[in-house]
């Protein structure tokens, strides 16, 4: 094997096993984690189809521990919301650069976590309803659509509610497990997985499993307040990495 490709074989575990972690220990981030590193090794799409594979297998993985502590009523309005913006936001990308559209919700979320960052407790929605919440599905599925970044919205909203980290968790995951299949049908993904990537995504899961395994072993150490600033450290990172990626 020549060298530059056992360098970019290398790139592409070391993403692997650190997007891995990052998921495991805060539920998010794994498609901005493994691209910012995968981008330097592989191309767009097998970056776009091994992230859509792998993230699928870390919060499948995570829905199932968090399964306790899952409430079907406190779902189905972000999920439904996103079945609504899936397919709008994939209409934007007729006319929307998705580059500007990283930018826009980069710059919001370094917004968004310095500012919270800066405060001892970030604002809580406690009596915000279902309404509300499918309101945030809705601009989930758009992102979602338009970008590949679904997630991320629930997220930050989850915090917002005053939920405790697991119940958090229990909302936000489901919720990107759902979207990511649903924006998979709406794209019509037949095709895109080529004997090359099916290559990669074997080799690759080793270091997934490791760093999800490890990520998930740091995540039970953590109280509510560490947890708190982990999610806001790592949404500041992830909008650094939208701008970044988005001039």
């Amino acid at each position: 094997m020549p060298d530059n490709a056992l360098v970019d074989l290398a790139v592409f575990l070391a993403g692997t096993f650190a997007a891995a972690f990052v998921t495991g220990l805060a539920g998010f981030a794994f498609g901005m984690v493994a691209a910012a590193i995968w981008l330097h090794a592989l191309t767009p799409i097998q970056t776009v189809a091994l992230i859509v594979a792998y993230a699928l297998l870390v919060q499948g993985y995570a829905v199932w521990k968090l399964k306790h502590v899952i409430n079907a009523g406190r779902l189905v309005p972000f999920i439904a919301g996103s079945a609504v913006g899936i397919p709008v936001g994939i209409m934007i990308l007729k006319w929307a650069m998705p580059s500007d559209l990283r930018v826009a919700v980069g710059l919001l979320l370094i917004s968004f976590s310095l500012y919270n960052l800066l405060r001892p407790k970030l604002p809580e929605i406690k009596r915000a309803g279902s309404l509300l919440d499918a309101t945030v599905g809705v601009f989930n599925g758009l992102l979602a659509g338009s970008t590949g970044l679904g997630g991320i919205l629930p997220t930050i909203w989850c915090g917002l509610r005053g939920w405790s980290k697991d119940v958090q968790r229990a909302v936000f995951q489901p919720t990107a497990v759902a979207t990511f299949l649903m924006t998979i049908i709406w794209l019509g993904g037949a095709g895109t997985i080529t004997a090359d990537i099916a290559r990669l995504f074997a080799i690759g899961l080793p270091a997934l499993f490791v760093g999800t395994w490890l990520g998930w072993k740091l995540y039970g150490r953590l109280n509510e307040a560490a947890f708190r600033k982990i999610l806001l450290g790592l949404l500041l990172i992830s909008g650094f990495v939208l701008v970044s990626a988005g001039r």
